[in-house]
């Protein structure tokens, strides 16, 4: 690893910290997020250059504390609201670092992180803060990320900030009896931020392993945190065994390479075992909750040597218990493939009649389709609904594999008449 590297890494870990101890001494969110910003770019200059001091985390949060001042001193000059707020700091506390600077609260991270997925906020503004303010991601980062002018994210995270602040949220944990309902708003934003990163949305390149890769981090995190919490660990699991598909996904032109004809040798082993042995320990515990339904589906699929030997009524079981815990209808049509697999793909295209009124302009439900028509011996309706899935999606990957099944079907049964 890099010395470059080596300090990225370590920033990415110390800003959650380091924003949760200054938020927590100033009470002021939106302003000691972008002072710790400041800090981190300060860092990584000062740190590439001198080297990692022997406290980083103190280091940081020093710093960033006079950024805080700073600004504050700056809002004051400004406006007089703020001037009355910041006067009852004396000017030296604004000076000096949070008195337990050095070793935050073991919740700070945990309260940083649901605050980020205030209520107020949309997903995208969540998933944007979170990894800003945790993740420790630059805006241009998380634009690149995305897709989107930097100028765009900018303006998100910024309203995402007043939000918060409007909304009069305080940095402090929530009772003990609301933190698991808390806690599901931040899973779900982990968990559009694993899924971007695994399939990317749109654009030329079917994954982006640093989302997936922050995603996992995160949940880590989360887990140290709360780890008695079941869904905490299966949401884990899933990242995990998902993940260790990543290498055998594309091939070296980036083509996407579905499930059934991956190499599975090329699946990461450490990934699965970790992902397997959590899980499995996890359902022997826990309240069984809808991550920990997925993490089981993706074990039965990570212990099967080959595609054949995938237990079908198994997943068809276990997406049985899924919709009756959180139905909705990604469920359903991945429910659909199961049956497909297990009993025939009339039984799963019976499946997708009622997805219509809920999935009709999403490329997922007309892939799917498509798929059990060509098993089902129809090449015609096949090809439309690949080629209605190529249009209706935005990843380029994703739209070469749907045209390429069309095409190559048309080779196998071309239209009458043809030459």
């Amino acid at each position: 690893m890099s010395a470059g590297t080596a300090v990225e890494d370590l920033l990415r870990r110390l800003a959650p910290r380091a924003l949760a101890a200054v938020a927590r001494h100033y009470g002021n969110f939106e302003t000691a997020e972008d002072a710790v910003q400041e800090a981190l770019l300060t860092a990584a200059t000062h740190w590439q250059r001198d080297g990692i001091p022997e406290n980083p985390q103190g280091w940081l949060i020093r710093v960033a504390s006079r950024k805080m001042a700073d600004r504050l001193r700056s809002e004051r000059a400004s406006r007089h609201r703020e001037e009355k707020a910041a006067a009852r700091i004396p000017p030296d506390e604004l000076l000096a670092p949070a008195a337990d600077a050095e070793e935050p609260a073991r919740d700070d991270t945990l309260t940083l992180l649901l605050l980020c997925c205030h209520p107020s906020l949309t997903p995208p503004s969540q998933v944007a803060l979170t990894l800003r303010a945790v993740g420790g991601l630059t805006t241009a980062e998380i634009a690149q990320a995305f897709l989107v002018p930097e100028p765009t994210m900018a303006q998100r995270i910024a309203r995402a900030k007043q939000r918060i602040k409007a909304s009069g949220a305080r940095f402090r944990p929530p009772p003990e009896h609301e933190r698991a309902d808390r806690l599901r708003p931040v899973l779900h934003v982990l968990y559009l931020i694993f899924n971007e990163g695994y399939t990317a949305s749109s654009g030329p390149h079917l994954q982006r392993g640093e989302l997936t890769g922050e995603a996992i981090r995160l949940a880590r995190t989360v887990r140290d945190l709360v780890p008695e919490d079941g869904e905490v660990a299966g949401l884990l699991a899933l990242m995990l065994l998902t993940d260790a598909r990543r290498p055998a996904r594309t091939r070296p032109d980036g083509a996407l390479v579905p499930l059934a004809e991956q190499d599975r040798a090329m699946w990461n082993r450490d990934s699965t075992d970790e992902g397997l042995t959590l899980i499995t320990s996890t359902l022997a515990r826990a309240p069984i909750g809808p991550y920990q339904l997925q993490a089981a589906i993706a074990a039965v699929h990570a212990e099967a040597p080959r595609h054949e030997d995938t237990d079908w009524p198994q997943i068809v079981a276990l997406y049985q218990l899924l919709e009756d815990l959180a139905p909705n209808p990604m469920v359903t049509l991945n429910h659909a493939v199961a049956v497909a697999m297990a009993s025939g793909p009339h039984a799963g295209l019976a499946l997708l009649e009622p997805l219509d009124d809920h999935l009709s302009g999403h490329h997922r439900l007309h892939a799917v389709r498509a798929h059990l028509l060509e098993m089902a011996g129809d090449p015609k309706g096949s090809v439309s609904n690949y080629r209605t899935a190529a249009r209706l999606t935005t990843s380029i990957p994703e739209q070469n594999y749907l045209r390429d099944r069309a095409a190559r079907l048309l080779e196998a049964d071309p239209p009458e008449g043809r030459s």
